[in-house]
């Protein structure tokens, strides 16, 4: 009975840090402070290194101003290809493959009873989080896990950026199994040599994905 317990607990709490990680990973607009503050509750119920990875990016981000924040947000994951939150952009690039990956993460939602967001990537981090957190604990975890590359490669450009973000990242990877070696081998080289690219004499094929840098 105590070990159904332990676990029921655990599952529960890594739902509240998918849904802590979720508000915080969201662009600072004008319900940044009260996402902050429903963060801050949520911590509340957690402990240990997630807990005290989440809190660090929660202080950071409450002692910027909702400006600076923004501004910071898009430098970060709009500017930077290399920080880009869609997962399937490590995994697939911008080539025909990604619309089969990204169909993956829809067909998810889809089996739980929900649309794919409208506005949004399916793929798009954040929303992998809220699905895992509010709908489907479990769909969602299976897309976390078998998305551990792209997360970490993310985790890793933002430790290079020295970005509060990248803590909200590094708390995700805390509710997932550890990495394999050959995982850690496949995202030291996408951060290398990038994602995949179409082969030669096919046209592109994108839905989603980050903006394109300028030169």
């Amino acid at each position: 009975m105590r070990l159904l317990t332990r676990t029921k607990r655990t599952r529960l709490q890594d739902r509240a840090v998918w849904q802590a990680a979720s508000l915080l990973l969201a662009y600072p607009d004008e319900q940044h402070s009260r996402r902050l503050d429903t963060v801050a509750g949520l911590l509340e119920h957690l402990d240990g290194k997630p807990a005290e990875l989440l809190g660090r990016t929660l202080t950071a981000l409450r002692k910027t101003d909702p400006l600076t924040a923004a501004t910071a947000y898009v430098d970060t994951f709009d500017m930077r290809r290399r920080a880009t939150m869609y997962l399937t952009y490590w995994t697939a690039g911008d080539t025909r493959n990604r619309g089969m990956a990204m169909l993956a993460f829809s067909s998810a939602y889809r089996r739980a009873g929900v649309e794919p967001p409208r506005n949004e990537g399916p793929d798009y981090l954040p929303v992998v989080l809220e699905f895992a957190a509010t709908v489907d604990a479990e769909s969602g975890r299976r897309l976390l896990v078998a998305n551990r590359v792209p997360i970490d490669v993310l985790a890793t450009a933002l430790a290079a950026a020295d970005s509060p973000y990248a803590h909200t990242i590094a708390a995700v990877a805390e509710t997932l199994p550890a990495v394999s070696d050959q995982q850690v081998k496949r995202a030291r080289e996408l951060v290398e040599t990038g994602p995949p690219t179409e082969s030669v004499g096919l046209q592109p094929y994108s839905l989603t994905g980050p903006p394109r840098e300028e030169g």
